[in-house]
């Protein structure tokens, strides 16, 4: 008996094709500009507007904040406003990382000022074991082998080899040198979040309350660390030029080039390689469009960024330090999270956990590592917070900055319910979150109350919080 299956050539396209790439016509389909603005719009309906709610944000503020003064959109100020909002993208993009999980970090930002306190005074003392008060120095060692060992246990590898960096680093005092003393406060950081993730991931106790203590614990460390006493960062003129720093006009196009030709090749290699497999890809007139307009997005404000925007005699010109510091980190978080299989397993533990853990994630470790890295990232914060204070202060950390940098999470995007945002919202939601008290400063009158920026600030989030949860709601029903 034959067991050859009769050729039925359904017009659909729904048996399998020549070149094997399936059963489906939808796997071998080539995404238009019109499929693609389709597909665009049909999730703004369907409850996920992505990134538009904070762009259109960003108008509104700069319509606003335009009429209230007229130094609002001058070259020298808008060239302030990466400087000021930095830090608060950088420890916003460590919390995009549990804000997909839908769990909370509210200890990043306390965390990240004893990380850069502990910076400060390593550089300044000379040696650590000296600079540090009592047996605060010998709790720190313990405290990052502990970490490495519990990073072990839960087999987060690349946490337990970073944290065992930091513990090199303080025994051999190698944190008298700046770059080393900055790198082993992000390791430190990093022990932090295995501490926190053990703590959630594996304890069980919820991420808020864990959290919530380690916020009020680490800004009394921090006031420890620096025996009462600010220290002075603007003397390192690295530090400094994290936040008040510009590339030149030749490094400035050198950086735009590169970062534009990788958008390029990697969109036209990604589109080439899926249409050779079978699979669903962008067609090169819709690769065309989309690196057309990011290189004429980059053209631009790097011509504008190569004016002379300084006051006076002074002269400016380049793309200021702060923006390149926070793009090259948004680039590698995008890549983590898209281009990596751990990206992929995060994406689905924050969607559904249980799933995740039936399907063979190991949501342990997932959870520990996103805890890692948010408090590594608080540490690269707490570091440029310091550069922009000019200081590692007491309260370096405390206060709103967490606030502010979840607030740009959520402002740019990020679901506080999990399964859904991007690094890009961090850093768009820190724009935001910095126009608000750049351009109320400018203002006479509003400047001089204080009060407007918060008013302004919690009605901005709450609005954002709002359409979150509208759009989670009319996706549920769609």
């Amino acid at each position: 008996m034959s067991t050859d299956l009769p050729d039925t050539n359904v017009s659909a396209g729904k048996l399998p094709t020549d070149d094997g790439a399936g059963s489906f016509a939808l796997d071998v389909e080539e995404r238009s500009i019109a499929d693609a603005t389709r597909s665009w719009w049909g999730k703004v309906r369907t409850g996920d507007p992505g990134v538009l709610p904070s762009l259109l944000g960003l108008v509104v503020l700069g319509i606003l904040f335009s009429q209230l003064s007229s130094a609002f959109l001058t070259k020298a100020n808008v060239g302030n406003i990466p400087g000021q909002g930095a830090y608060i993208a950088v420890i916003g993009l460590g919390l995009v990382f549990v804000l997909l999980l839908g769990e909370i970090d509210l200890s990043a930002g306390t965390a990240g000022g004893t990380c850069g306190a502990i910076a400060a005074v390593a550089v300044s003392s000379g040696k650590l074991h000296d600079g540090l008060p009592g047996l605060m120095y010998w709790c720190l060692v313990v405290g990052l082998l502990l970490a490495v060992g519990l990073a072990v246990w839960l087999k987060a590898w690349s946490a337990a080899v970073l944290v065992g960096i930091g513990v090199v680093l303080v025994l051999t005092n190698l944190t008298q040198h700046l770059l080393l003393a900055l790198l082993a406060a992000v390791c430190i950081g990093a022990a932090i979040g295995v501490l926190n993730g053990w703590l959630v991931a594996k304890v069980g106790i919820p991420s808020f309350v864990v959290t919530l203590a380690l916020f009020l614990a680490w800004g009394g460390v921090t006031q420890f660390a620096l025996k009462g006493q600010p220290i002075n960062t603007s003397r390192y003129n690295f530090w400094y030029k994290l936040t008040f720093g510009n590339l030149s006009v030749t490094e400035s196009w050198i950086f735009t080039i590169v970062l534009v030709g990788g958008y390029v090749a990697i969109s036209v290699l990604s589109s080439l390689r899926a249409s050779r497999r079978g699979l669903s890809h962008d067609s090169l007139s819709l690769v065309a469009a989309r690196c057309g307009g990011v290189a004429l997005v980059g053209i631009v404000l790097t011509v504008l960024a190569c004016e002379n925007r300084g006051l006076g005699s002074s002269v400016k010109k380049g793309i200021p330090t702060p923006a390149v510091v926070v793009l090259v980190l948004m680039i590698v978080c995008a890549f983590a999270l898209t281009r990596t299989t751990w990206g992929r397993h995060l994406y689905a533990t924050g969607g559904n956990a249980e799933a995740a853990r039936r399907a063979g994630i190991d949501v342990v470790h997932i959870k520990v590592t996103a805890f890692v890295l948010c408090s590594a990232f608080g540490a690269l914060g707490g570091i440029m917070l310091a550069s922009y204070q000019s200081s590692a202060s007491l309260d370096l950390g405390a206060g709103n900055v967490l606030l502010f940098a979840v607030a740009a999470a959520v402002i740019g995007g990020t679901s506080l319910f999990g399964g859904r945002g991007r690094p890009r919202d961090a850093v768009i939601g820190a724009v935001v979150i910095a126009m608000i008290p750049n351009g109320l400063q400018l203002n006479r009158t509003l400047g001089a109350e204080p009060q407007w920026q918060s008013v302004i600030t919690g009605v901005v989030l709450l609005l954002a919080a709002a359409i979150d949860a509208v759009s989670r709601r009319r996706a549920s029903r769609s």
